[in-house]
């Protein structure tokens, strides 16, 4: 099953066929006529009073619904309930095989405050940001000021560049906060968000690492993503020039 909807479920489905593995997709009452409804061997509607976004982040009825029809393994794609350790225990405690990071790893990273003090207790440099969650304007004023502008106002859970802002002046913060709050509710069903230094040009290099349940683990280089467009990843270049 894949536990996301459009061009993302549509992947996921094409590599499970790949595999020979029978596929079940999801869809919100809006979706009813999405091209990844039809991608599946199986689909089946969600609970249609959730709405268009929420019927995508219902943890418990999704899960029921794999268990009922005999779904051994679910993939999250990215967004929605990808970085959400409370969908990945769920989908342990029914037997489910969830595809991604152990809840334990999910509640230590997919929060990334808790990400932030995790890696500045290993001594790991982090730019300046706040240590919790922001939720208050005026909190969030007092703190831009400590922290410095331009900053950038990020969605605590999730990814795929949503819930973020860049904030150059102070004027700014109030409506920008706002906006990231709203579009981090929606994507993750979390409002949580908080501030960080913004670098302009900066180079995003990332380290992707994979591992198994039984324990092996590798690395895959380094590979450089700065070519973005709305934070969201357009090419990856491996291994990353210029280091």
């Amino acid at each position: 099953m894949a536990a996301n909807r459009g061009e993302i479920a549509i992947r996921i489905f094409r590599a499970a066929n790949e595999l020979g593995l029978r596929t079940v997709s999801i869809f919100a009452e809006e979706d009813r006529f999405s091209i990844h409804r039809f991608k599946a061997d199986e689909a089946y509607q969600l609970d249609s009073t959730k709405g268009p976004v929420g019927a995508y982040l219902d943890v418990e009825g999704i899960v029921k619904l794999a268990k009922s029809k005999g779904v051994t393994m679910i993939h999250p794609g990215y967004g929605f309930l990808s970085e959400n350790a409370a969908f990945a225990r769920a989908c342990a405690r029914e037997g489910i095989t969830f595809i991604g990071p152990s809840p334990e790893l999910l509640e230590n990273m997919g929060d990334k405050t808790a990400a932030r003090q995790l890696a500045e207790k290993f001594n790991v440099p982090t730019l300046p940001g706040t240590e919790d969650p922001i939720t208050d304007p005026d909190q969030a004023l007092t703190v831009a000021h400590e922290i410095g502008f331009p900053l950038i106002i990020k969605a605590a859970f999730g990814g795929g560049g949503r819930g973020m802002r860049v904030v150059e002046k102070p004027s700014q913060l109030p409506g920008l906060l706002a906006e990231a709050q709203n579009e981090a509710l929606n994507a993750f069903g979390n409002a949580a968000v908080f501030l960080e230094r913004y670098i302009s040009r900066a180079k995003h290099i990332e380290v992707q690492i994979l591992g198994d349940q039984h324990g092996t683990v590798v690395h895959l280089f380094e590979r450089d993503c700065s070519v973005q467009r709305r934070y969201q990843k357009v090419v990856e270049v491996a291994p990353a020039v210029n280091l």
